[in-house]
C-alpha cells in the first residue's frame, strides 16, 4: 500500500533553519518511499517584512533583535553549518553578510507552484543555495531571474513579474491566512491541512511522523 501526503513547508529564503529543515525532510522522504509519498509546496513567510531593499548588515541585525555578540553568533553559525552538512546542504563559512528583504523571492515561488510544483522545489532549492552557499541578494532580480530560468521557468515571464506588482496581493493573502493560523515561526511543516511539525527537525523525527501521519490518515490516498 503506498499513502501519498500533502505538504505544505512554510518557510522563507532567508531562514537558515528553514533550509536545514528542507534537507531533513526530502531525507526522511527518502526513508519512507516508496511506501509514503508526498507532494510538497512552499508557502510564504516573511521574517523580516520591513527589511529595506538595501538589506542590513547580518551582525547588526541579529545584535538588534537578539542581544547576540559576534562569538554567539559564530557558534550559532557553525552549529548551522553542521546540521546542514548532515542532510547535504552546504551554508558558506563566513555566512550569510547581509540580510534582505524577500517579497520578491515569495512572489516568484507562488508564480513557480502555479506553473509546475516541482519546478517550485527546484526554485526554492536554488534560492536557499544562492543566499546561504554563494551568499548572494536574493531580491536582487538578477538573481532572482537566473534561479528562475535555471529551475527550468521562463526566464522572460519571470522577469514580467518582477517587474510589476504581480501576485503581490496573492502572496500576501496566504502570508496572513498561516500568520492567522498561528504560525509566527519557521519552518512550519503541515502535513495533509492538519498536522504540524515545527522547527528544522533531525531526518528521524520527520520519518517517524511521515510514517505515523500515513498510517493514521483515516482518508489517506492508498494503492495496492
Amino acid at each position: 500500500m503506498t499513502a501519498h501526503l500533502k505538504i505544505d513547508f512554510v518557510s522563507d529564503v532567508s531562514c537558515p533553519w528553514c533550509a536545514v529543515g528542507l534537507g531533513s525532510l526530502e531525507a526522511a522522504l527518502k526513508r519512507v518511499a516508496p511506501e509514503v509519498t508526498a507532494e510538497l509546496h512552499f508557502q510564504p513567510f516573511e521574517l523580516n517584512p520591513q527589511m529595506p531593499a538595501e538589506g542590513q548588515d547580518t551582525f547588526e541585525h541579529l545584535n538588534q533583535k537578539y542581544g547576540s555578540s559576534r562569538e554567539q553568533q559564530a557558534q550559532a553559525r557553525e552549529a548551522i553549518r553542521q546540521r546542514g552538512a548532515a542532510v547535504g546542504f552546504e551554508f558558506s563559512a563566513e555566512g550569510r553578510p547581509r540580510v534582505y528583504n524577500t517579497f520578491d523571492a515569495h512572489r516568484l515561488l507562488h508564480w513557480a507552484e502555479l506553473e509546475d510544483a516541482a519546478k517550485q522545489v527546484a526554485l526554492k532549492k536554488l534560492l536557499l543555495k544562492a543566499y546561504f552557499t554563494d551568499s548572494q541578494n536574493p531580491s536582487d532580480p538578477e538573481v532572482l531571474v537566473r534561479a528562475a530560468t535555471e529551475a527550468g521557468l521562463d526566464a522572460t515571464r519571470a522577469r514580467e513579474i518582477l517587474n510589476s506588482d504581480e501576485f503581490a496581493q496573492e502572496t500576501r493573502e496566504r502570508e496572513r491566512m498561516y500568520t492567522d493560523a498561528g504560525i509566527h515561526s519557521v519552518p512550519a511543516i503541515i502535513i495533509n491541512d492538519q498536522h504540524l511539525i515545527s522547527g528544522g527537525q533531525p531526518v528521524e523525527v520527520f520519518e517517524r511522523a511521515l510514517r505515523q501521519i500515513a498510517g493514521a490518515e483515516p482518508g489517506r490516498t492508498a494503492t495496492a
